[in-house]
């Protein structure tokens, strides 16, 4: 038996072994006309596996160079665009990490640059409107992670350590009720987990229903 281990590796591999085998094909027809409509069909039957190429851009173009990639840029046809090699293409651009030292995770690193451009202001009405609303959307994300209700003194000291005691709460202060059914994101996976679970027991049922039934019928 063959195994694809021990044969040749696909350019392409989306496009499977026996759209290789078909451009592979095409190198060895030796009349120039007949290898151009030839190659014309095979890049049709690219297009139809893949549908969805119809809505990008220049779709046809691509499959070309797609083609003439799979034949290692040696097919000699009437190529109906300009081919572009894959090393001619400009590099990407490397995607940098997200560097960002974050203290508390389930606050967000959105939440700590708010912070941080709260601390900076001067002691005014909008400055403590600010802290207010920073300090709600922190309990509401907190929330959104944890299974427990969360109260206003973690919210205050949090928020006292990540200002590095520039920002407080008036003890006064109530801020919003926010709860979420089930428990949070850790409630949210044992809510599925448990409908999973109810999904077999009742799947179980009836496949036991139905031998049952078969079981009590009285033969003919």
């Amino acid at each position: 038996m063959e195994y694809n281990t021990t044969k040749q590796p696909l350019i392409l591999p989306e496009y499977g072994r026996n759209v290789q085998m078909m451009a592979d094909y095409l190198l060895t027809i030796d009349d120039r006309e007949r290898r151009t409509e030839a190659a014309k069909e095979l890049v049709s039957i690219m297009v139809n596996m893949n549908p969805a190429v119809r809505e990008t851009k220049d779709y046809r173009q691509k499959m070309w160079n797609f083609l003439a990639e799979m034949c290692e840029y040696k097919l000699d046809v009437d190529f109906p665009f300009p081919i572009t090699k894959v090393t001619d293409l400009p590099k990407p651009e490397r995607l940098q990490y997200n560097l960002n030292d974050i203290r508390f995770r389930h606050y967000g690193y959105t939440v700590e640059r708010m912070i941080k451009a709260a601390v900076e202001l001067p002691d005014d009405e909008e400055k403590d409107v600010l802290v207010r609303m920073i300090a709600n959307n922190m309990k509401r994300n907190y929330v959104l992670w944890n299974q427990k209700s969360v109260t206003d003194e973690i919210i205050a000291g949090d928020l006292l350590r990540l200002s590095q005691g520039r920002l407080s709460l008036p003890e006064d202060v109530k801020l919003m009720n926010v709860s979420v059914q089930g428990g949070g994101m850790m409630g949210m996976q044992k809510r599925n987990n448990f409908k999973k679970k109810n999904n077999n027991n009742n799947q179980g049922k009836k496949n036991n229903n139905r031998n049952n039934n078969n079981n009590n019928k009285k033969p003919m």
